[in-house]
């Protein structure tokens, strides 16, 4: 059996070591991140080309089953996969890790509606961790902002008045809180990531009393199947590699 990863996540790289060598597999890590963590097994790098790319990559590779472990918001990847696999018949997965719980989060549909909360709430002093394709939205607000993010973003995307923290965690509650602290922040604007690797931040802005403005993800395609666990997917595919 071939399997496709489409990773990038700590969980797509749990997933690879619970799967390797058993099930012949191949990791696709769109590339975006330099230095990216790597997971075990066969790896390659880069996009596949839009849906067409894609349907004949897993038509020449032979692949016979998908497995979708990106990000939650790498949502153009996630609808191009699903598509092509529903095209070819390919058996396909989505492992979605869970949702935060938004609590007392404002919760918005996407970065400019973000940033147009910060601006209609006068908040001064913001803490930004949509990444770096997250920070053009924000170019006419009106704030000091603290920028978090693995790689620099463009300097055309930048607020006026900004730091740029280049930082990859996993994060802890005491760094997060010292951040806050330290900065002066009242307002923390966040993706619905979910997991635990920065979730810290959440509980550190709910004891330091600052607002939490929340990016709801994007939803699935209709009709993929998906999973919340690395053990989860792990039995999907075995079951397959049992079938065949």
């Amino acid at each position: 059996m071939r399997l496709l990863l489409l990773g990038g996540t700590g969980e797509a790289r749990a997933l690879a070591a619970a799967l390797h060598p058993e099930v012949e597999l191949i990791s696709s890590l769109a590339g975006r991140v330099p230095e990216p963590a790597l997971p075990v097994g066969p790896v390659r790098i880069g996009g596949f080309g839009g849906i067409d790319g894609m349907r004949n990559w897993l038509r020449d590779e032979r692949i016979d089953a998908v497995v979708d472990a990106t990000h939650p918001f790498a949502a153009t990847i996630t609808a191009h996969a699903a598509q092509a696999c529903a095209e070819l018949g390919v058996p396909h997965l989505v492992l979605a890790r869970p949702a935060w719980q938004p609590g007392d989060a404002t919760v918005v549909a996407s970065d400019i509606e973000a940033a147009q909360t910060v601006a209609d709430n006068g908040y001064a002093r913001v803490f930004l961790t949509t990444g770096r394709s997250g920070t053009a939205a924000f170019r006419g607000v009106d704030a000091w902002f603290l920028i978090r993010a693995v790689t620099e973003p463009e300097p055309a995307t930048l607020p006026r008045h900004h730091r740029v923290l280049l930082s990859r965690g996993p994060y802890h509650y005491e760094g997060e809180r010292a951040l806050l602290t330290e900065h002066r922040i009242d307002a923390l604007v966040t993706k619905n990531s979910g997991g635990a690797m920065t979730e810290p931040k959440l509980r550190a802005a709910a004891d330091a009393g600052v607002a939490v403005i929340m990016v709801d993800r994007p939803p699935l395609p209709a009709g993929v199947h998906a999973v919340a666990t690395v053990d989860e997917a792990s039995d999907w595919v075995r079951a397959r590699v049992r079938v065949r």
